[in-house]
């Protein structure tokens, strides 16, 4: 038997695996880190069993503080999440 056919068929085989091979993947796009604000559940006063007009007055102020200081971290949760996607889209139109 010949050496060549075998050698070439070798070469064939190299230039063609080497021509089909994927492209040089992307770098993933940056993940940003959620603020630890974030991530903490939310707390809401309680009140008493049997609470008076000083209690109530009291849980209504902590209340309400508690829901705007919630209502922030919920916030900042998204903006963090749409700043996230933004970057991955900025991501995605750098790939050719």
């Amino acid at each position: 038997m010949r050496p060549l056919p075998p050698l070439a068929l070798l070469a064939c085989a190299l230039t063609t695996t080497s021509c089909a091979s994927r492209p040089p993947a992307s770098p993933a796009a940056p993940r940003l880190e959620m603020p630890t604000e974030a991530q903490r559940p939310c707390e809401l006063h309680r009140l008493p069993p049997s609470p008076t007009q000083a209690d109530l007055e009291v849980g209504y102020a902590t209340r309400g503080a508690q829901i705007v200081a919630c209502d922030a971290a919920r916030r900042l949760a998204v903006e963090t999440l749409d700043a996230e996607h933004a970057l991955e889209e900025e991501a995605r139109k750098r790939r050719p």
